[in-house]
């Protein structure tokens, strides 16, 4: 199991019936980093007609965070149809922006989706996408004669010790991938004969 994000930063121009729109894609994290985008481009294109913008964050099937802005087009012209493209394209950590400058001609409802969706779907023609595997941190806490055999399930499971830490027992810091995680556990309780402790400490998806 993986998801697909955005690796780089790319811009395109498209022209639809004298109108120019400039389209720019930048991997973001978080709201705040894509509103501070957002706002270097209107403060870049001041005389623009409008700066509408989509962004989605994590994995697109299951974003952690998703909005977009017509700024100004029709309700639901501009915004929501470049969402619509990074989100069927699986592009996901991105930022859409589309500057418009008028061309004169009026599109129409109909003319301005496919206008922005073309806008923002030729840029993701050209972009590059990285395939992220969702991972999950869990702790596991085992007397000493088992910790070898915790350490053979991990590497099973193509995951990773982070930490090693010893007391009275071992605990052992672990990732691995999110899908793995439940049957993971399931082994190291039957192969510990119920004897470990196990803690799901932080999904990193």
């Amino acid at each position: 199991m993986y998801y697909t994000v955005l690796a780089a930063a790319i811009e395109s121009t498209t022209e639809e019936k004298y109108s120019d729109f400039l389209t720019f894609l930048h991997p973001v994290n978080s709201r705040e980093e894509a509103m501070e985008f957002i706002d270097h481009y209107r403060k870049t294109y001041p005389d623009a007609n409008h700066v509408c913008w989509a962004y989605v964050i994590g994995d697109t099937r299951r974003p952690l965070t998703q909005a977009f802005s017509d700024d100004g087009e029709p309700s639901g012209t501009a915004g929501k149809p470049m969402l619509h493209v990074l989100t069927e394209r699986d592009v996901g950590n991105s930022l859409a922006v589309v500057v418009r400058y008028f061309g004169g001609v009026k599109l129409g409802a109909g003319g301005l989706v496919r206008a922005y969706s073309a806008a923002v779907s030729n840029a993701v023609n050209g972009a590059e996408l990285l395939e992220v595997t969702p991972k999950v941190q869990l702790q596991v806490v085992v007397d000493f004669a088992r910790e070898t055999k915790v350490r053979h399930i991990v590497n099973q499971h193509q995951g990773q010790i982070l930490n090693v830490h010893y007391a009275t027992s071992v605990t052992l810091d672990i990732s691995l991938p999110a899908a793995h995680a439940e049957l993971f556990a399931q082994q190291v309780i039957n192969e510990t004969a119920g004897d470990a402790i196990i803690h799901v400490e932080k999904n990193n998806e």
